[in-house]
């Protein structure tokens, strides 16, 4: 018999910026990360949302390009944000087209301005067009800024399962424009915060201090005090990513703590509940697993409860526990895929202390419907002492 055998290392390197008003001529960054070469095309992406309630974006962006990146820009696509937009694969070859259209190469750039699942859709696309075009993101919600897009994972939805089509490619460089923040709701304001406690509760105690400390202000849309939570976790996320297994080769998923349980909800639910809020009850259903396992201390677990109460995640806590309660058997069908996404074995991570994380290999039936149930009662006494 004969073989043969090769091994290689393949070096990746993207920075994250932290600016103000990426399109105001005065800021260099993208000039800087473009090269001026009429072989190398840029295509721009935008969040439909975000064109709405920003009307000067488009003709400031057309402004700033014909300035500084003059014939590069060959066209600018507006595409629908939020996670119905990853079930639509009519929505990728939306993009391939583009890309084809253009006469974009590999050396060529996508820019996309938006939402974390408009950034995972572009993603994918620029992934798989020319084995992978430069990918420069512009993250403009708490949520993508402090969390996905910073990440290295591309994805679309299929087959009914979030995430089920998808690569590992790290972008060419993430800027996080701190102004596009602004545009956001309440709701979605709040929601990006829930991927702060998760990777406070698994990597850093001092940092989830930090976030109940300022819940308040966090709530009160403190420009600064949110600049801080997402420079800290987009931080930590990156350091796991830099790790041993940044393109999860293994079954060990520790930013997926609380995710389980997340993406199962946000399926159920037709995806009406925002990511970041399906996690707030996904880590809630996991700190009270740890909790029963006697993982935790009860002091810890009222802290933690009240850590997400406080930061605006009571009332969609205390809306889909019931709901949870009443699908439950729906929901166990969540451990399964995740099972089979993590590649056969099971990994789910709880929590043996605030910022420290422990993987365990089973979850039983029993445990969620008690875990549901035990947190329910909680939220419930809190609604009685409110009356």
């Amino acid at each position: 018999m004969k073989s043969l055998q090769q091994s290689f290392v393949v070096p990746f390197t993207y920075r994250v910026f932290f600016t103000e008003d990426i399109f105001d001529e005065r800021n260099h960054i993208l000039k800087g990360l473009i090269n001026k070469s009429s072989e190398e095309k840029v295509l721009l992406i935008f969040d439909e949302t975000l064109t709405c309630k920003s009307p000067d974006l488009l003709p400031k962006s057309n402004t700033y390009f014909n300035k500084n990146l003059s014939g590069q820009l060959t066209e600018v696509m507006i595409l629908p944000g939020g996670e119905s937009v990853k079930n639509e694969m009519g929505r990728v070859n939306e993009i391939l087209e583009a890309i084809e259209r253009g006469k974009l190469s590999r050396h060529s750039y996508i820019i996309v301005v938006g939402g974390g699942a408009l950034l995972d859709l572009a993603g994918y696309a620029a992934s798989i067009a020319h084995r992978g075009i430069r990918l420069i993101r512009i993250p403009t919600t708490v949520l993508a800024q402090n969390d996905s897009g910073v990440g290295v994972k591309n994805s679309v939805n299929y087959f009914n399962k979030k995430n089920f089509l998808g690569c590992f490619a790290p972008p060419f460089a993430v800027i996080n424009d701190r102004k596009f923040l602004m545009t956001l709701g309440q709701r979605d304001w709040i929601a990006g915060i829930a991927e702060a406690i998760k990777v406070s509760l698994i990597k850093d105690e001092e940092f989830f201090h930090f976030i109940m400390n300022n819940a308040s202000s966090l709530i009160a849309r403190d420009p600064d005090i949110m600049q801080d939570l997402i420079y800290r976790c987009a931080e930590l996320h990156m350091q796991h990513i830099g790790g041993d297994d940044p393109f999860e080769r293994g079954s060990s998923r520790p930013l997926d703590f609380g995710h389980w349980a997340a993406h199962k909800l946000e399926q159920m639910d037709n995806y009406k509940i925002r990511h970041g809020e399906a996690v707030a009850v996904g880590i809630v259903l996991d700190v009270t697993i740890s909790y029963l396992r006697n993982y935790i201390t009860q002091q810890s677990w009222h802290q933690i409860l009240d850590c997400i109460n406080q930061c605006g995640f009571r009332d969609i806590v205390n809306d889909y526990l019931p709901f949870l309660i009443n699908n439950y058997c729906e929901l166990e069908k969540g451990l399964h895929e995740f099972r089979e996404h993590l590649g056969g074995k099971l990994t789910i991570m709880l929590l043996s202390a605030i910022g420290k994380g422990t993987e365990v290999g089973t979850i039983e039936s029993g445990e969620i419907i008690k875990s549901l149930q035990q947190a329910n009662s909680y939220y419930q006494k809190i609604e009685m002492s409110q009356l």
